[in-house]
């Protein structure tokens, strides 16, 4: 069931969207050849406390992972692109780290990512970065009232195949609100005019992400961490935005 939100309930869910976008910067900032990820863990642990936030992913415990999350960021490296699992390991030259960050703040959530690359970086790891984030831009550009959904999906795909990357349609954006992920599904690819129309009032998570030569991904042992199956670089790029009669309103912004 989709849940339209008021004017009132997005501005509180534009100011979990902005603490959101502050700790994804902290964690760019961070982001350093030598910097393990648990200290990256530990520091937005300590942010959530002091802000009087609750993590989305603590106590997560869905049918696709493995137990509770127990972490309150996903951090993905290099071919790993979804729930990555924090654990002790320390970054490299070139690491490509995606942060996936969600929590609530009285009440409401918002939910984004970004993808940065550790110190030198390799030319096409780049344009897949800049690819999900062109994606993201473009989907967010046709979210508009009167709109569907599948053309909010089918920016996704154009700008994806425009640079030839391949598309996952196991995992994509959602709704969200009072919880993380509420109806409906985001897919990263679809035909435009077809699917829910769009109003205001709805919030929703858009998240195109790639990998560099395919579709297919496969999950970790750890139960959680989702990499791409033959081992290629991945990047991820979402933004929480809310559907008002102005447009889209980005939630996640600094």
């Amino acid at each position: 069931m989709i849940e339209l939100k008021t004017p009132a309930e997005i501005d509180k869910m534009r100011v979990t969207g902005a603490f959101v976008a502050e700790i994804l910067a902290e964690v760019g900032d961070m982001a350093a050849v030598g910097v393990n990820l648990m200290e990256i863990e530990h520091h937005v642990r300590r942010r959530i406390e002091e802000r009087g936030a609750k993590s989305c992913y603590w106590d997560y415990a869905p049918s696709f992972g493995e137990g509770p999350f127990g972490n309150v960021i996903c951090l993905s490296v290099n071919d790993a692109v979804l729930h990555g699992l924090p654990h002790d390991y320390a970054l490299r030259d070139g690491d490509v780290l995606t942060a996936d960050f969600a929590v609530g703040i009285d009440g409401w959530v918002a939910d984004a990512a970004r993808t940065v690359i550790v110190g030198a970086e390799d030319a096409e790891d780049r344009r897949l970065v800049s690819c999900t984030e062109e994606a993201l831009r473009a989907a967010i550009d046709v979210a508009k009232p009167g709109n569907r959904l599948g053309d909010i999906s089918a920016a996704i795909e154009e700008v994806a195949t425009g640079h030839g990357y391949p598309i996952n349609t196991e995992f994509g954006g959602h709704g969200l609100g009072r919880t993380m992920h509420e109806a409906p599904h985001v897919a990263n690819r679809g035909k435009p005019g077809r699917g829910l129309k769009l109003q205001p009032g709805l919030t929703i998570a858009i998240e195109p992400w790639f990998a560099r030569t395919t579709a297919r991904i496969v999950t970790d042992p750890d139960g959680w961490t989702l990499r791409s199956a033959d081992g290629s670089h991945t990047a991820h790029s979402e933004h929480t935005i809310a559907i008002t009669p102005e447009g889209p309103r980005i939630l996640t912004l600094p």
